[in-house]
């Protein structure tokens, strides 16, 4: 299965430019001064590269968020106790959160996906049944994950991709549920980028300084622990990852294969989508950075790979709230784009040579 995925991975090419150049042609005939819509031109260009077609649309807007427990959370690296996953995921599926709100407001449909929870939902209505394993292992006394247990995760995540292709979904947010994910997406953050823990470790859910300073002494324990088996991308994931980044990595992957825009969320989705581009830099072509959330580790992140984000809110909640909040921005520039008059159709003098 690693093999499998790896090939996928690696058989998407970077997007050709010919379609955004024509998306560029038409702005540019739009009753406006060229370039004077910025970053909003620039993503609907990216949008017409990734889908082959100079005619973009967003109409169907999906969130997915992927459910699962770490191991690592019974060191007390967060806030909250474990329990509070199945309690979240129970409250998405209510449309009591923060993402559904959102999701609501922008007019996307919200996927819920147990890939891990440590918790039997029993069949629950609304839910999606993945569950790979009840939980990660504490990566502090070895491995996350198997490779068997990463590929099955990442599986699902190709999976999901493939359905929301077949349902002509256009643009697609990615999301997350899980306590302790932000340890181990500072510990794949580090390990992927060769910097220090501290660089990358931030408060989390509002964890104290003092239990910060715990949380770095555990990344650094699990880096020692597993450091002959952070090997390859794929690796790094298995030793320090969550089912859910996994998953998060497989839908990302699928999504770039089957040409869908990603929205991609805060520091968890960001470095399942790091994961990711280190398989294979293409990938990135197909991402749409949403924000730059609080955590250190996150602007480092985004930095070492040279992405933008469209917001940048202080924010800090996960569940793809941050991604949900730019689709806002990514429709409104779809919008524009669509249904502006262009010189000629307005009958309005363009800018004069000089």
């Amino acid at each position: 299965m690693k093999t499998t995925i790896l090939n996928t991975a690696g058989a998407i090419s970077s997007l050709n430019q010919k379609y955004a150049d024509l998306a560029k042609h038409r702005w540019d005939r739009l009753t406006k001064p060229r370039g004077s819509l910025g970053r909003l031109e620039d993503i609907v260009c990216q949008i017409a590269a990734i889908r082959e077609n100079v005619s973009v649309n967003v109409a169907k807007k999906q969130v997915y968020i992927f459910a699962g427990d770490h191991g690592v959370a019974a060191e007390g690296v967060s806030a909250y106790p474990q329990e509070v996953t199945p309690q979240m995921v129970l409250n998405f599926l209510q449309g009591g959160a923060a993402i559904n709100a959102l999701s609501n407001q922008v007019g996307a449909e919200v996927k819920v996906i147990d890939v891990g929870v440590k918790h039997n939902f029993n069949g629950l209505a609304g839910l999606i049944h993945k569950k790979v394993r009840p939980g990660t292992r504490n990566f502090i006394a070895g491995s996350a994950m198997t490779e068997a247990e990463a590929s099955a995760a990442i599986g699902v995540g190709l999976e999901l991709a493939q359905y929301a292709s077949a349902e002509g979904v256009d643009l697609i947010a990615t999301g997350e549920m899980g306590v302790g994910n932000t340890t181990a997406s500072s510990a794949i953050a580090a390990a992927l980028m060769k910097c220090d823990v501290e660089a990358v470790t931030g408060l989390g859910a509002g964890l104290t300084d003092t239990a910060k300073k715990h949380k770095i002494d555990i990344i650094k324990q699990a880096l020692a622990v597993n450091r002959e088996r952070l090997t390859d991308p794929f690796n790094i994931l298995a030793a320090l990852g969550g089912l859910e980044i996994a998953g998060l990595c497989g839908l990302i992957i699928g999504g770039a294969l089957h040409r869908i825009p990603m929205m991609i969320d805060g520091f968890i989705a960001s470095a399942a989508a790091l994961v990711a581009i280190k398989l294979n830099p293409a990938i990135q072509d197909f991402l749409i950075f949403a924000h730059q959330s609080k955590e250190p580790g996150h602007r480092l992140l985004l930095q070492h790979i040279g992405a933008k984000p469209i917001l940048d809110l202080e924010m800090r909640l996960g569940e793809g709230s941050g991604a949900a909040l730019a689709m806002s921005i990514v429709a409104a520039a779809v919008k524009l784009y669509s249904e502006m008059a262009t010189f000629e159709e307005a009958q309005v003098s363009g800018k004069r040579d000089a």
